[in-house]
């Protein structure tokens, strides 16, 4: 089944290219429009279909994305490949469950495919249901029994049974096959390197983890010429806002109302935001929107949609109207209910997304009345842990491709915080990891009194409230485990492979009170 080509002269394809340039200046709805005209001039195409529900679904509207879903099948004659789009559409808006569906009636319905079993096998292994993705991906690998994406996944269910010497054996036979497309070998030597990792064998581990980068690098060339752009607007912007700019604001939150019951968690990614909002998360008085872009994408960026692209940051936020600002607001909890699925009602709604540093004025002009959390963790293993991540190329992660630039990031990114946090005028809390993993009750305590809730004793078994529900983070299968130490001080084993990220480090290591390297 082969995806519709958007160029030439005829109607589709130029319905479909309008619809792709108005995705990339984000006016979402006309995009939407133009692929629903899309399916109405080749109604025959199951391709279009998949592409209609695709941004159905990342615009949060998921029931229509499902009806989209099922016009593509139709449309294909249940081709096995439109379930398996339909499910990874899922997945990749988030709708595990739904993609889980989609993957089972695939497989219901071409039982001797081994594709559709791998993507089923795939969901049940995120979901720590080792033992019916074994069975699939045994049979899978019955039908192809070189398949690179059945033996990642095999690798993974190894890993999870404990059986690392088992799993590093197969991701060898992996990387022997000529087959494997690139995305399979760059998450087989990021699996490789975990394990290689738990067994102590920490210059293998970093080899592995260098092996993964080096695959990753040409797809990050965009990515990396954006970053110093980035990074000298955020400079500007620490250095332009000031105190009374949030006051300001502040005062200007009570011609906003309703007050909402809000907060945000950032920090910097790796920094234990996920172990916090697991915990955060299992008190009845909290609903959690874990790594959205809904901020960013429907709040933040409507503010600037009049002004030059290199506009700087403070005039688009000190221009900002009531009405603007009434409408972001509306925005912002509208697509967050349609994301989490239900209203958030009285609850507290804990926007939790570590790359939100940037964004922490921005959030401070749409809602004034917000409390902020701050994750701290050992700056060290901070950047120990992102170079580790099998995380997309994105304009942030493209900066973990060397722990050199790793550091950098870090130190833009905190560097920011902490010149920002005197100068704020909402409330705020540096929650520090270490503590936290040290002594769950008393942090979690302090964190419940900052937010205004009072004290339950379900925030202790948050373990158990959060193997009931779906982990987006790349860290799921530690997110539902109790409490861990063994995170602590791990970047001691890797010093001296850290040497070129230390200069940038060791300014923060001093200012949050960590033993110096």
């Amino acid at each position: 089944m082969n995806r519709p080509t958007a160029s030439g002269p005829n109607p589709l394809s130029q319905t479909l290219r309008a619809s792709e340039a108005a995705w990339r200046r984000q006016d979402f709805q006309l995009s939407i429009k133009l692929l629903e005209r899309a399916t109405k001039i080749n109604p025959a195409d199951p391709c279009v279909y998949l592409d209609l529900g695709r941004a159905q679904g990342l615009r949060y509207d998921y029931a229509a994305a499902e009806r989209s879903f099922e016009k593509a099948i139709r449309a294909s004659n249940g081709h096995v490949q439109s379930y398996i789009a339909a499910g990874l559409h899922c997945f990749n808006f988030g709708q595990h469950e739904k993609a889980e569906v989609y993957f089972k009636r695939g497989w219901q319905h071409h039982a001797r495919s081994a594709p559709v079993m791998v993507e089923l096998a795939g969901v049940l292994e995120r979901r720590q249901n080792l033992e019916p993705a074994a069975d699939l991906i045994g049979r899978a690998l019955e039908l192809d029994h070189d398949h690179p994406p059945a033996l990642l996944v095999q690798a993974r269910i190894e890993r999870g049974r404990g059986r690392l010497e088992k799993a590093e054996a197969i991701l060898r036979q992996l990387f022997q096959l000529r087959r494997a497309e690139i995305q399979t070998q760059v998450h087989a030597w990021y699996e490789l390197g975990g394990i290689l990792d738990r067994q102590k064998r920490f210059d293998e581990a970093m080899a592995a983890f260098l092996a993964a980068k080096k695959l990753l690098q040409p797809e990050a060339v965009k990515f990396i010429e954006q970053r110093p752009r980035l990074r000298a607007g955020l400079q500007l912007l620490q250095d332009q806002i000031t105190a009374a700019d949030l006051q300001r604001w502040q005062a200007a939150g009570a011609r906003l109302q309703p007050a909402r019951s809000i907060a945000l968690m950032c920090g910097h990614p790796r920094s234990g935001t996920t172990l916090l909002e697991q915990v955060l998360d299992a008190h009845p008085g909290v609903i959690s929107a874990e790594e959205t872009s809904i901020f960013t994408t429907d709040a933040w960026q409507p503010l600037g949609r009049s002004f030059s692209e290199d506009a700087a940051s403070l005039d688009i936020l000190n221009a900002a109207t009531e009405v603007a600002l009434r409408q972001s607001r509306s925005n912002y909890f509208n697509y967050t209910e349609k994301f989490l699925g239900q209203p958030v009602g009285r609850r507290l709604l804990i926007d939790k997304n570590p790359a939100m540093n940037p964004f922490i004025p921005a959030f401070a002009r749409v809602f004034p009345e917000a409390k902020l959390m701050v994750a701290i963790r050992d700056p060290r293993d901070v950047c120990l842990s992102c170079f580790m991540q099998p995380l997309a190329v994105n304009q942030v992660s493209c900066a973990y491709l060397n722990l050199a630039d790793t550091g950098a990031q870090y130190a833009s990114v905190m560097g920011f915080w902490k010149a920002l946090q005197p100068r704020l005028s909402q409330p705020s809390l540096e929650i520090r990891y270490e503590e936290l993993v040290a002594d769950l009750e008393s942090v979690a305590r302090r964190t419940l009194d900052f937010l205004g809730l009072p004290w339950d004793e379900k925030v202790l078994q948050f373990s158990e409230h959060a193997r009931s529900k779906i982990i987006r983070s790349p860290t799921y299968a530690e997110a539902s485990k109790p409490i861990f130490k063994t995170a602590i001080g791990r970047w001691r084993n890797y010093q001296k492979y850290l040497e070129p990220a230390l200069e940038h480090l060791e300014p923060f290591v001093k200012m949050f009170g960590y033993e110096p390297s």
